[in-house]
């Protein structure tokens, strides 16, 4: 536990701090001169508490997570939820417990199943990360969740918050989470001035999610946190009238709950053009693993490669020899069928989506011939999927 005289030299950084080491246990200086943090001493805290519990036990959302404590299912939700809204989640969680109710089942899946049922929510290595923590889960704790947050942590996929999440909410230990939702709230109250995701602000953050925990009810608690800050201390309109905690919360009494978190820097974009070619032959088609250290590892794909050419020539070749490369065959490039644009972390991708004519060769390892009905049992990225549809429509109507 950080002691509260030392919770307050934390929470002002020097002017311009970029990192935990510009911290300083003297005089706070904000960066915003005219701004105010509150001090959280022993009668805020007990305000806040008292206030966040009260408007969490009339607003809690009836999610399909919360029916227990189990803490596989806190587990699977947390992961579930990295980087992906509520409502998106739902009917994935569901599915997903439906097919493995136990990590015991997780364990005994194999990972082209796992990845199936995920297949949508994108950031497969979360689902790679669950599966192979649920088989080192059986193999050396018997099946039983460890209570541990240091032995949770050791798990594949499991940092800091996920093991915090589990460990308050299916164990209602005493231990602190930190996640987009928390880090907005908690940079709202103390009107943090810097960027909240760099080094000095998380280390504040941390020490502030643990020293406002009560010692009893953490699961509601934190919990409680996390749906105020999903529901209410939105990242842009912020409903301030309708926030419990407006009184302690330092953004809103000095008027800058618009202007506070500091965004983090923009994200850089870069424009990727790429080919998805569908080989054919005899009524098959050929898709391929993809690799360890590929986008999306695990998952099957069509051919799938950069285009760096242009001009129509020019493509056809880029096509043949790419095609040959990754399959081991040689195709013939047909109809550009569709093109497709997604995003995939920095990058905008243009997809065109090929037919081709298989002409010789035989298929490389982890490629192989199928038929487009079998496409809907194999796990594919979106993209991947969406050219599967319009392939088995095709061969549907034909």
């Amino acid at each position: 536990m950080i002691a509260e005289a030392d919770l307050n030299s934390l929470r002002f950084a020097e002017q311009n701090s970029a990192d935990a080491s510009r911290l300083t246990k003297g005089t706070r200086t904000l960066m915003a001169t005219d701004c105010t943090s509150p001090e959280v001493d022993s009668k805020w805290k007990q305000s806040f508490r008292r206030r966040l519990l009260a408007w969490y036990a009339k607003h809690e959302r009836d999610l399909p997570w919360r029916k227990s404590q189990d803490p596989y299912r806190v587990w699977v939700s947390e992961v579930m939820l990295q980087q992906t809204q509520v409502e998106t989640v739902k009917p994935y969680f569901q599915r997903f417990l439906k097919a493995f109710p136990t990590v015991k089942n997780l364990a005994a899946a194999e990972e082209s199943q796992v990845l199936r049922l995920w297949e949508g929510l994108g950031y497969y290595r979360r689902a790679r990360g669950l599966h192979a923590a649920a088989k080192q889960i059986v193999a050396e704790h018997g099946g039983q969740f460890p209570q541990d947050v240091v032995t949770m942590q050791s798990l594949p996929g499991i940092g800091r918050y996920t093991a915090g999440a589990i460990a308050s909410i299916a164990f209602n230990q005493r231990e602190p989470i930190l996640e987009a939702n928390t880090i907005r709230l908690l940079a709202r109250l103390l009107a943090y001035p810097d960027d909240p995701t760099k080094s000095a602000g998380q280390r504040l953050l941390w020490a502030t999610a643990e020293e406002i925990l009560p010692s009893t009810n953490v699961s509601r608690f934190n919990q409680a946190l996390m749906e105020l800050g999903s529901l209410v201390c939105t990242p842009t309109q912020p409903k301030c009238e309708e926030c419990p905690v407006s009184r302690h919360c330092g953004a809103y009494q000095n008027g800058l709950q618009d202007e506070l978190p500091r965004a983090a820097a923009k994200l850089k974009f870069t424009d990727v053009h790429e080919a998805a070619v569908v080989v054919r032959k005899n009524g098959q088609v050929i898709v391929r693993q993809c690799g360890t250290g590929e986008r999306w590892a695990g998952l099957w794909d069509f051919p799938r490669f950069a285009i760096e050419s242009e001009g129509p020539l020019f493509v056809e070749e880029e096509l043949i020899k790419k095609v040959c490369q990754q399959t081991g065959v040689t195709a013939k490039p047909g109809a550009l069928l569709t093109t497709m644009k997604h995003g995939v972390t920095r990058y905008r991708i243009t997809l065109d989506c090929y037919s081709a004519q298989f002409v010789s060769g035989r298929l490389k390892r982890h490629t192989r011939w199928i038929r487009p009905a079998e496409l809907a049992d194999l796990p594919l990225s979106t993209t991947g999927r969406k050219l599967a549809n319009r392939i088995e429509k095709s061969v549907s109507k034909n």
